[in-house]
């Protein structure tokens, strides 16, 4: 706590001094272009990534990266999608995977979560991945692990379509959905491309889009 509470320290004395007319300006109001989703996972720091200031992202961060499906009792993800679609107008929404993830970890494992029964129901969110990903045979558990990360977030981008506001915004055109996964070690993003389901390098690929 102690670090953090020195680096609160050096924000408000040597880098808010720097960025003051920044903050001024969205003290006011935010319009964020993106809704990006990801994992709670502390290696995954979306600002730091996409190299975005404060005010670009508007962020959502669960264990799995999750979106459940629309529902008649719809929770916090599901109100945070709507309000940054009908009300901030964001023009894209990307869902961002990464490697060595825990949840999708005890998901290809099989590991027994009645000691986090929170847990297991959240990650039956993630089902149609987890079948998809036991239909098929891997050389290795590494393998299965990386290809249910894609999985998952091919479901999910399935999961966020059954959102009104998303489905109204596809249907219009002012919206396009991006499925992303981040590499830790190499500190490479892949992005699915819709026509073809596959996963391939961002950095060369800057066009591509799921949906």
């Amino acid at each position: 706590m102690q670090e953090i509470i020195e680096g609160i320290i050096r924000f408000q004395r040597e880098v808010f001094p720097q960025q003051s007319a920044l903050f001024k300006r969205l003290s006011a109001a935010q319009s964020p272009n993106t809704l990006f989703v990801t994992c709670s996972d502390s290696r995954v720091v979306p600002e730091l990534l996409t190299q975005t200031e404060p005010g670009a992202l508007f962020v959502i961060r669960n264990a799995g990266n999750i979106v459940p499906s629309y529902g008649p009792e719809p929770g916090g993800v599901s109100a945070t999608v709507e309000y940054a679609v009908s009300v901030l107008g964001v023009r894209d929404i990307v869902i961002c995977g990464h490697s060595n993830c825990g949840a999708m970890t005890a998901i290809s494992t099989c590991t027994n979560l009645d000691h986090l029964p929170a847990v297991a129901s959240w990650l039956r969110h993630s089902d149609a991945a987890k079948a998809i990903n036991a239909s098929r045979t891997y050389h290795s558990d590494a393998e299965r692990l990386s290809a249910l990360v894609k999985d998952n977030v091919i479901a999910q981008l399935s999961n966020i379509r059954t959102h009104p506001s998303v489905a109204v915004g596809l249907v219009n055109k002012t919206l396009q959905l991006h499925g992303w996964i981040f590499d830790i070690e190499s500190g490479t993003m892949l992005a699915l491309d819709g026509r073809t389901g596959q996963f391939l390098p961002l950095i060369d690929n800057p066009n591509i889009f799921a949906v």
